[in-house]
């Protein structure tokens, strides 16, 4: 019965109704899109990276609808009403996650049109669907609790997590990527026995991962029986994570809610009213973003942006004790013109969900206006507290695709225009998720499937429109912009979606500052004192 409860509010709640209708189309149009695209390419590689990006599509959603809902959970106080009634903190979070995991569960079956179309056409086997079904929905929901998981443990928890995350970052650039097909070599210097173990070892992290084990099961020369056989390890390795997590994460709930309102204040804690200044809504925006910081991302980004760097200048002088068959397969795929143009999108993804300034409920929203509006800030206010958090989520990604441009330009592979057209394409992009991002946050809207849209959607839009012999078009989307100049002769005809998309952009952001105040105003009188079940 709670389950049902919680389904019947989550269901009809409008603005988590909204963000399940507004998910569904988004997957339907990138399925198709997809789909498209493999019709007209009819390769097998081609079906490799559909179910690639099926998977991509499927994690992205359950970090969204699943990770999102139940990290923002326990920010409300009005949890607390629910953890001293006779209903369990356990019972709750496992209805609550059901919940989300039943919803995207949904979402996810709305991309089975589309594979139904691609096995009519020939282009996959009925048994295709399974894996296409299976993997991305099995690695969205373990995502979404991984997440969950992280948010839920102790500091001392994170920080040890932390440090072996990132030593797991530097043995995999060591090993898949600077080591590469030269492994052996390497391991060679190792005791026999030693060695051995460390090959299988990686061979088989290689093998049974999800991209993996879809690559295998696509593959022209898989061996059926086999290809069923890694499946089904990975989906039952995979599901029984799922269960554990999800005892975890109902055992940390409370112990985390307390952690978070009624921890006691330190007094060895720094002193911060030197670092307020005169932005005080800037430097809590900052520390709102930065509480789960993803350096193991920034880490794993940057590392690999800064090898492949180096393999980019180094050219044939690269040592040959090293590997080159990532750089090669990586090169095939794009090359640095597609990372950069992801690194770049990856840094603009705090900008377009808005995370500073955002709060998950309209309860707590209210909450935190009721004090904010009495105050003398203005939308200039909000919208530099905005602007710092989001470059000091992203930033570090931008680093790493100005390193990558400078590469290109050291290696003689790109004209300093070239270089200088990305980069301008790049702070637009960034600008303009801002800009729509802001605007969302100021009239009241939910940013998540805004920015899904922006950060996952009109990439894989571009990346159909390029594969479709479009590259006109796609320079007119903000993703095509920044990787055009890199890949293709510059034109003139270029500049204008950078110039339309700056226009809107500056249009944008000018008249949501002079709006913000008053719109927020408005916002805060239509919701104040109603009840919404976010």
């Amino acid at each position: 019965m709670m389950v049902s409860s919680f389904l019947r509010l989550a269901m009809t709640a409008p603005n988590r109704q909204l963000t399940f209708r507004r998910s569904a189309v988004l997957h339907v149009l990138i399925a198709f899109v997809l789909g498209i695209v493999l019709a007209q390419s009819r390769s097998p590689q081609q079906v490799i990276y559909f179910a690639h990006a099926m998977l991509v599509l499927g994690i992205v959603e359950g970090a969204t609808l699943i990770g999102w809902r139940l990290t923002q959970l326990p920010k409300s106080q009005a949890l607390e009403f629910l953890l001293v009634s006779p209903l369990q903190p356990k019972p709750v979070f496992l209805a609550e996650a059901l919940v989300g995991i039943a919803r995207f569960s949904l979402i996810s079956l709305t991309g089975l049109p589309v594979f139904l179309t691609l096995w009519f056409m020939g282009l996959l086997q009925g048994s295709d669907i399974v894996p296409l079904l299976a993997v991305p929905w099995t690695w969205g929901i373990l995502t979404g609790l991984v997440l969950t998981g992280w948010a839920y443990e102790s500091v001392w928890i994170r920080k040890v997590g932390d440090i072996v995350a990132i030593g797991s970052v530097i043995v995999y650039l060591v090993v898949g990527v600077l080591a590469a097909e030269r492994l052996r070599d390497w391991l060679q210097r190792l005791p026999p026995v030693l060695g051995k173990a460390f090959f299988d070892l990686f061979q088989g992290f290689h093998q049974y991962n999800p991209f993996g084990i879809l690559q295998y099961w696509f593959a022209p020369d898989r061996v059926p029986w086999l290809a069923i056989e890694r499946l089904i390890w990975l989906q039952s390795l995979s599901l029984l994570a799922v269960v554990l997590l999800l005892f975890r994460c109902a055992y940390r709930m409370r112990e985390h809610f307390h952690d978070r309102h009624y921890k006691p204040i330190d007094s060895s804690r720094v002193n911060q009213s030197a670092l307020i200044g005169d932005k005080p809504l800037s430097w809590w925006a900052v520390r709102r973003v930065m509480e789960y910081s993803g350096r193991v991302n920034i880490w794993l980004a940057g590392g690999f942006g800064i090898v492949y760097a180096a393999y980019i200048v180094a050219g044939d002088a690269w040592p040959p004790w090293m590997g080159r068959l990532v750089f090669q397969l990586f090169e095939k795929m794009g090359g640095a013109a597609v990372l950069a143009t992801g690194l770049v999108v990856l840094s603009a993804v705090p900008a377009a969900f808005q995370y500073g300034l955002w709060d998950s409920t309209t309860q707590d929203r209210c909450k935190r206006l009721e004090l904010l509006l009495l105050t003398d800030l203005q939308g200039g206010d909000y919208w530099h507290a905005a602007a710092a958090a989001a470059l000091r989520r992203g930033r570090g990604y931008f680093y790493v695709a100005l390193i990558l441009w400078l590469a290109l330009l050291i290696a003689g592979r790109v004209t300093p225009v070239q270089v200088l057209a990305s980069l301008a394409a790049g702070i637009i992009l960034w600008g303009f998720s801002f800009a729509l991002g802001f605007r969302a946050f100021a009239s009241g809207r939910q940013a998540n499937g805004l920015g899904s849209m922006l950060t996952l959607g009109l990439p894989l839009v571009t990346w159909g429109l390029l594969r479709a012999g479009l590259p006109g078009i796609a320079s007119l989307l903000p993703p095509g912009a920044v990787y055009l100049p890199l890949a293709y002769p510059l034109q003139l005809t270029w500049c204008i979606g950078p110039i339309v998309l700056a226009s809107v952009t500056l249009l944008m952001i000018r008249r949501t500052i002079e709006n913000c105040d008053r719109d927020l105003r408005i916002w805060y009188d239509r919701n104040q004192g109603t009840i919404s079940a976010d």
